[in-house]
């Protein structure tokens, strides 16, 4: 989830657990620890630029890291606060900001590590868009309230409000998975593995992702609240099958791992990007919900195996993506 929403929703949690008097020193420690678990992002290698895709969102998000990372951001507050609350109180707020986070970055797309150490597997609930400005108004409206009025209730009230925005999603997530299978099931294939993820800003136009017979098939599904579904077809491409495709990789090599990284973070949701060559690319996401023009994707060096590949971004946001988008989103 972005930033400001992760600490609003880590305020308003801890707010949701104070008293009057500590209404507004509570806000602000649970803001802040709610910010404090993305701090993994700032783990870079100039030497490994998979580095930070594989850590961000990894231990820090960790359940079993709550305690020690409300700890750390109540040492970090305490000479601040020291002389306005007690200790115990500050850890109190700063562990409701800090739990937060990673079940916040869950429900989105992305893949949060949750069970470290037990698991590595990056859970994404896909209910939610990594920027949702619904949701984050309803949390910006139940804390200025509470702010001013010094009441836990009206923070309470707010975290009902975005469960009840989140359980939509959930609503939202089923829709648009059985609009899937039914899609597929017109075309005659036979689903192998599906996700469906909501677009940017918006709980109505969702992306389509299935695999069938070891191609993925892209599209885009208008959610109809009154009305029908409406399909935007979209595009399909062969996934990518390491041992397959690029048989001739040496087990040790270091261009290998890459790719095997590669495919663990994108949850094996790969292709090779059919506009550049030796660019492998993140089929969950595009600038257009039916497209395959990919926001992200990784160079192959294959001249060099012992080279690290280099993780590429791609964001053409040009006026006809953006007005593509937006008729899609009004179900033109």
């Amino acid at each position: 989830m972005d930033i400001v929403t992760q600490g609003l929703l880590g305020g308003i949690t801890a707010l949701a657990g104070s008293s009057k008097n500590d209404a507004r020193i509570a806000t602000g420690a649970g803001f802040a620890a709610g910010l404090l678990a993305d701090i993994d992002a700032l783990i870079i290698s100039a030497d490994d630029p998979l580095l930070n895709i594989e850590f961000h969102r990894h231990f820090t998000h960790s359940l079993i890291f709550i305690p020690i990372g409300g700890l750390i951001a109540a040492l970090i507050l305490w000479p601040l606060l020291r002389r306005r609350l007690t200790f115990g109180r500050l850890y109190f707020f700063t562990l409701l900001g800090y739990a937060t986070h990673g079940l916040l970055d869950a429900t989105t797309s992305y893949g949060t590590q949750l069970l470290l150490p037990f698991s590595d597997e990056r859970i994404a609930w896909r209910i939610i868009a990594i920027v949702d400005p619904a949701f984050s108004l309803i949390l910006i409206v139940a804390i200025i309230f509470g702010w001013r009025n010094r009441k836990a209730l009206n923070a309470r009230l707010g975290l009902v409000l975005a469960a009840g925005y989140l359980l939509f999603g959930v609503w939202q997530h089923n829709n648009a998975g059985e609009a899937t299978l039914r899609l597929a099931e017109q075309r005659g294939h036979q689903v192998d593995r599906f996700l469906v993820k909501p677009t940017m800003a918006n709980q109505v136009l969702w992306r389509s992702v299935y695999e069938s017979d070891g191609v993925f098939y892209v599209d885009a599904i208008r959610l109809g609240l009154f009305s029908d579904d409406r399909i935007y077809e979209g595009g399909q491409a062969k996934r990518f099958m390491l041992e397959l495709d690029r048989p001739n990789l040496k087990q040790d090599s270091a261009l290998r791992h890459d790719i095997e990284r590669f495919l663990y973070f994108s949850h094996d949701y790969v292709v090779a990007d059919p506009d550049r060559k030796n660019v492998l690319i993140d089929v969950r996401y595009s600038m257009l919900p039916n497209g395959l023009k990919p926001i992200w994707g990784i160079d192959m060096n294959e001249a060099s195996s012992t080279r690290h590949a280099q993780f590429v971004n791609y964001r053409d946001r040009d006026s006809f993506t953006r007005g593509r988008f937006i008729e899609m989103l009004l179900g033109n």
